[in-house]
């Protein structure tokens, strides 16, 4: 009997991974969504601050009513207090939701002009090569993760992917320079996603680290924002009444709840690869099905979208044997 348990432990593991990618790959999807919103938010208002306000300042209004209402939420709550007390938790491993923050705001203010493919690739690209440093520095809830050939090989593949993807809008000044935005906003996602994880962990509460990483990026926004509002000396446009434009909050919400219960099964890496393939093929359906002026997609585009899928499959395997070798 002891014989099955030791043979049947790792197939459980990597069902457990496999969960937990197919639901990182759905977040991504979500996320291409998002994007979609809020940069459209973003295009009514002039303003992608303002937009990103609005986004995050609405999950926070949601979390703030459900996290109490909740006996898991509560708990965390407590758990979250006790742990930095004791210094368990450390105050700046708190601060993931500034990279999201940031992020929303790259949403609201450079999706309109570059499509949300375009928008994808800046992030990918940030986010693959921070994903590998995170978890080699031991940041995440995983601990150390080598840099093995699959991983390496997965996180450059998915890069090359969608660069093949979007490759004919890169040639373009005007693309390049605002692509730098999401670019930044893709390295900050891997950090964010690692310490929120932990926060995760130490609280025992998925919608406590939610809030969390809500309370912080609200907060940073707010003071930006309120930095903007003096600088210019007035608001940003009227705030437009068809209610699908404020869903990038609920959005937000559910893929940081997400990430957050994921990551210790996936670690850093692994997370951001599903997350980025499940990013790629939503930001292609998006421009493909309801597509805008800064849409230009092509059998290029759906090649490389095809190729991140590949990529996730490569870093996976690889994180699956290195798995197996430890125990």
């Amino acid at each position: 009997m002891s014989a099955a348990v030791t043979v049947a432990a790792p197939m459980f593991s990597a069902r457990r991974r496999a969960g937990a990618v197919g639901l990182a790959t759905v977040g991504g999807f979500a996320v291409a969504v998002q994007s979609r919103i809020n940069g459209e938010l973003g295009a009514r208002l002039g303003d992608g601050l303002a937009a990103a306000v609005v986004s995050f300042g609405l999950g926070l209004l949601v979390l703030s009513v459900l996290v109490p209402a909740t006996r898991g939420g509560r708990r965390g709550l407590r758990a979250l207090r006790d742990a930095l007390t004791s210094g368990t938790l450390r105050p700046w491993q708190c601060l993931g939701g500034a990279c999201g923050a940031f992020l929303v705001f790259t949403q609201g203010a450079t999706v309109g002009a570059l499509g949300v493919a375009v928008f994808t690739v800046a992030v990918v690209a940030g986010q693959s090569g921070s994903s590998l440093a995170v978890d080699h520095a031991g940041i995440g809830v995983g601990g150390r993760q080598p840099v093995t050939a699959a991983r390496l090989g997965g996180a450059v593949l998915t890069v090359a992917a969608v660069l093949l993807a979007v490759g004919d809008r890169l040639g373009q000044p005007a693309t390049v320079g605002l692509a730098v935005l999401p670019l930044l906003a893709g390295v900050g996602v891997a950090w964010q996603q690692a310490v929120n994880g932990r926060v995760r962990m130490v609280s025992g509460s998925t919608l406590t680290a939610t809030l969390v990483n809500f309370t912080v990026g609200t907060v940073v926004l707010l003071v930006a924002f309120g930095v903007s509002l003096a600088l210019r000396g007035g608001p940003p446009g009227s705030l437009p009444s068809e209610p699908w434009l404020y869903l990038g909050g609920l959005i937000g919400v559910a893929f940081i709840a997400v990430a957050a219960a994921v990551v210790h099964f996936t670690g850093v890496l692994l997370l951001g690869l599903a997350t980025i393939a499940g990013q790629v093929v939503g930001a292609v359906l998006l421009d493909v099905l309801l597509p805008t002026a800064a849409s230009r997609p092509d059998g290029t585009t759906l090649l490389g979208a095809l190729l991140t899928l590949v990529a996730v499959a490569i870093a996976a395997l690889g994180g699956r044997v290195a798995g197996r070798g430890d125990r």
